[in-house]
């Protein structure tokens, strides 16, 4: 591809962008609407008043979403996209259902471990890869990120409204609702996509699991949602003591940050596929974390510093939230894309899973400080493992 050609999206390109973007959006809604209520809400259930057991129903999603994103993953290369992802969708489904029905905290870590089955993530990724050309993928990948994003702060505003009129169950009832949503749209919006052809040698699984700079973004996905789980343990409460807000009006301060880091962002992510300077951008982009996180525990100390501090790290965030899952659709075999993003999507999992209790450590240690110190050198240690990685070839890029 030559420099001078124009980088626009297909009518197919944008109907698949926008359609696996809103399916990603609607189905993160369903989960980021629990997050800012559910300890609260979880008191009226019968043992809500235990924190190791809500605690332990709030993570179960996160622990069957990282035992079954490489069998999803594996299953999508081999029986397309398409009925996976309903599968998956199905589980989801039931899974919220039987969250809903449910007035113990027992059967609600059951609903939640099932919901979490449905492990699509890495389906919906090979997909959108599947359906867009490598030089406008970055951009494809973008639009997921930014929804993510937008849901996120959405979901701030609205649980509370949810819960208010309809408690829990009506909130389950919601998630469930989305859910089926997101099956029509997977069943009717997005178009079919051609199967790829499959290479006189194809590769092996093992393949996969040993390439290094697989193993690079793998640990990169790790690193960024390890941090921003951490970081999450600590900014709440600091934008609460600083700005005197309560925790229903922190939609407030997150609403702007995630809208205007989406402003930055989009920039960037155009300027890296017009000059196919992914790597660079990535380099960058972890560079700027390690820049972020330095500078947090003096930002800290000041209300509008924070929330600055806080749209430079969502800035890098949503940028590497594009880049990686599209580097890895273009470094990964073509027919194991679908594994590849499974181990992706497992070590994003990981780190997920990691990054609260590890944070909540660093607290109790060291302050917030320890824990933006500690997300600093991990960037760091990042940057270091991102330095080695190959250029594209002329075919992946």
């Amino acid at each position: 591809m030559s420099d001078t050609q124009p980088l626009s999206l297909t009518p197919t390109e944008r109907r698949a962008s926008f359609a696996l973007a809103g399916l990603f959006a609607a189905r993160m809604l369903g989960l980021f609407l629990l997050l800012p209520v559910f300890s609260v809400a979880a008191l009226g259930l019968a043992g809500g008043d235990d924190p190791a057991r809500v605690g332990l129903a709030l993570g179960m999603y996160g622990l069957t979403q990282a035992c079954m994103q490489i069998p999803f993953g594996l299953a999508s290369d081999r029986w397309g996209r398409r009925p996976v992802v309903l599968i998956g969708l199905l589980l989801f489904v039931a899974g919220s259902v039987i969250c809903a029905l449910s007035n113990d905290i027992f059967w609600i870590t059951i609903g939640r471990a099932v919901q979490g089955s449905g492990a699509i993530s890495a389906a919906v990724t090979a997909w959108l890869a599947d359906a867009t050309r490598p030089e406008v993928r970055t951009r494809a990948m973008a639009m997921v990120g930014g929804s993510i994003g937008l849901s996120f702060a959405l979901a701030l505003v609205l649980a509370p409204l949810i819960v208010g009129a309809g408690g829990l169950a009506g909130l389950f009832w919601s998630i469930a609702l989305l859910g089926v949503v997101c099956l029509a749209v997977a069943r009717f919006v997005v178009p079919v996509v051609p199967p790829a052809a499959k290479p006189a040698q194809p590769a092996r699984p093992m393949q996969v699991l040993t390439h290094i700079d697989l193993l690079r973004l793998n640990f990169g996905v790790f690193c960024l949602h390890l941090i921003q789980v951490a970081m999450f343990v600590v900014v709440p409460p600091l934008f609460i003591k600083l700005g005197g807000l309560s925790s229903a009006e922190l939609w407030k301060v997150y609403l702007p940050v995630i809208f205007g880091s989406f402003i930055f962002m989009v920039p960037l992510i155009f300027v890296a596929e017009k000059k196919r300077a992914h790597r660079a951008m990535l380099r960058l982009a972890v560079a700027g974390l390690v820049v972020v996180f330095a500078l947090l525990p003096l930002a800290s100390q000041g209300f509008y510093l924070l929330a600055a501090g806080l749209t430079a790290f969502f800035v890098m965030f949503n940028v590497l939230e594009a880049l990686q899952p599209s580097l890895v659709s273009r470094v990964a075999p073509p027919e194991l894309k679908g594994l590849a993003l499974g181990f992706y999507n497992t070590a994003q999992a990981a780190g997920l899973f990691l990054g609260g209790s590890l944070g909540g450590a660093l607290v109790v240690w060291g302050g917030a400080s320890a824990v933006f110190w500690a997300a600093c050198a991990l960037s760091a240690l990042w940057l270091l493992v991102t330095w080695g990685m190959q250029p594209l070839s002329a075919k992946q890029s």
